[in-house]
């Protein structure tokens, strides 16, 4: 196999500059022609990070954890947020990842991904989104719901690149919080929540196109209502794993929709363990999906599915600490760069 080394790529967005791996031919007029692929296989992609959250027994914590998504193992170390909360959901480009607000703080923290250190203040957003969904593209994040103080519908936006850069984008369906949402390039999928202050845990499923911005329209339902769901998404599919149903049980259940056609979700397999993830640190890649945090379990340990197959979750390994209610954004997540 062999490896070269590229200046710069300016066709596809964030790689530019990585070792591309993989068998180069020459064609009849004796160009070079680069291998292509996955995200993860051209080199310097393929990272998540998960961030903050409750640390079991002693409550929140700001460490943040690095995996290489590809890669079964354990998560080393990363580096610090801020400050450390539950509820801090996660959002990345390909090479910017962004925490976002969690209890007690409206304070967002930013990391560049490709180096390891403590994160810096990317700015307060206006109002708060604890508990909410965060999705996004290779441009703009959103956090959409979540409290404000009391339950909202409001999708707030971001621009990755920048720092203090919110915007109002638009409302989801349902005024709530709890729910999760997944990205693909184009669409964030906003999985399950309750509303009714609460009371209601629902199926629904929204979706929101991040270019145009404006009001989420309904994607289709759950088979099981759930709140705090961890979820995984590329360019293809979005999948909601674990969560507390409205009989307040925590299940492994996984389910999926396909991200190009509205309609109800249909079952994807299992998680090792039930749980109330509690919106935990899930991260992707184009074809992988990574779910932690899980709790009552009280289990370090990460699971990992192909999200192109079926099937139930296998070990990636194990967090540095048994953790929940924790972030995680990627590099390559929702297939970005695909």
């Amino acid at each position: 196999m062999s490896q070269f080394k590229i200046n710069s790529i300016t066709d596809k967005e964030g790689t530019s500059g990585p070792v591309i791996a993989g068998v180069s031919t020459n064609n009849s007029t004796g160009c070079m022609i680069i291998p292509v692929g996955p995200t993860e296989h051209r080199g310097g992609r393929g990272r998540g990070i998960i961030g903050s959250g409750a640390l079991i027994p002693s409550g929140a914590v700001n460490t943040m954890n690095l995996i290489t998504i590809a890669t079964t193992g354990d998560a080393t170390d990363f580096g610090d947020l801020s400050y450390g909360a539950a509820y801090r959901g996660g959002l990345a480009s390909s090479t910017r990842g962004i925490f976002a607000n969690g209890q007690s703080d409206q304070t967002y923290d930013y990391v560049t991904i490709s180096s390891q250190g403590g994160a810096s203040d990317y700015g307060e957003a206006p109002t708060d989104h604890m508990g909410g969904s965060t999705f996004n593209d290779s441009v703009r994040g959103f956090n959409a719901g979540g409290s404000d103080p009391s339950h909202t519908s409001n999708i707030r936006g971001m621009i990755i690149a920048s720092t203090g850069l919110f915007f109002d984008a638009g409302d989801l369906t349902l005024v709530g919080m709890y729910h999760n949402g997944a990205s693909s390039p184009t669409r964030g999928i906003i999985f399950g929540g309750v509303t009714d202050g609460g009371n209601t845990t629902v199926k629904n499923i929204d979706v929101f196109t991040m270019a145009s911005g404006g009001n989420a329209i309904k994607f289709g339902e759950l088979a099981t209502a759930r709140k705090y769901p961890d979820t995984a998404g590329n360019t293809i599919r979005a999948l909601a794993a674990g969560g507390v149903d409205d009989g307040d049980s925590t299940t492994n259940s996984i389910e999926f929709v396909t991200i190009a056609t509205e309609g109800n979700a249909t079952d994807f397999g299992d998680l090792h363990s039930a749980t109330s993830t509690g919106k935990s640190g899930s991260v992707s890649s184009a074809t992988r999906g990574i779910f932690s945090g899980f709790y009552p379990a009280q289990t370090a340990r990460m699971d990992f599915v192909t999200i192109t197959s079926t099937g139930n979750a296998s070990d990636f390994g194990d967090m540095t600490a048994t953790w929940y209610y924790h972030g995680g954004c990627s590099d390559s997540n929702g297939g970005l760069g695909e």
